[in-house]
């Protein structure tokens, strides 16, 4: 499952691609310093928004990415598959996520690394979830679902992708799950190999 992803854009792009689809972002903690990552790794620290209450909008924060579970193993992909999610989501902004395959070449030891972004899109959302714990203060997750035509040949999960017309949704629990968390149709991702 996805455990690596990219964020080049800074947090202006970010306030224009939501501000593109009527969601006003606010900034509780200051407007964060994001700088460009093209790898983004489990525990890292990474932007999400999430609804910001009676004073309505979206609040922009900074959170880490997987929260320790059973056994002390990071949460970073979550099953959304049959679930509601009532409180705690999230949207994860990208513009790019990894999954990795085995190669072909047997003598090769490092796995292949293929790059999904959105054509013509400078960020897309991942929904996600976020919840407070103990050891590391507030962290979220990726939702995970089966995999849309572009991910399949790759992996037999894919994470939960979703439209822009579907951000706003996302942020109001009183939205079904199941009426957002679909997979997108053939051609919505580019794939490339890179690294």
């Amino acid at each position: 499952m996805c455990n690596a992803y990219k964020l080049a854009v800074d947090a202006a792009t970010i306030a224009d691609g939501f501000a593109a689809v009527g969601i006003r972002l606010v900034y509780p903690e200051g407007i964060p310093n994001i700088a460009a990552r093209a790898d983004i790794r489990i525990t890292d620290g990474a932007p999400i928004v999430r609804a910001a209450g009676a004073d309505g909008g979206a609040a922009l924060v900074q959170r880490r990415w997987s929260w320790p579970g059973p056994g002390g193993k990071p949460v970073y992909n979550f099953r959304s598959d049959g679930r509601e999610f009532g409180a705690g989501r999230c949207l994860i902004p990208v513009d790019g996520f990894y999954e990795y395959t085995t190669p072909a070449d047997p003598k090769k030891k490092r796995k292949d690394k293929w790059l999904f972004t959105r054509p013509g899109e400078a960020l897309f959302c991942i929904a996600g979830l976020w919840r407070s714990d103990p050891n590391v203060g507030e962290a979220f997750t990726m939702l995970t679902m089966p995999p849309g035509p572009d991910v399949a040949p790759f992996h037999d999960r894919q994470v939960a992708v979703l439209d822009r017309a579907a951000w706003a949704g996302w942020l109001d629990p009183a939205v079904p799950a199941r009426e957002l968390l679909r997979t997108l149709p053939a051609g919505s991702l580019a794939v490339e190999q890179v690294g």
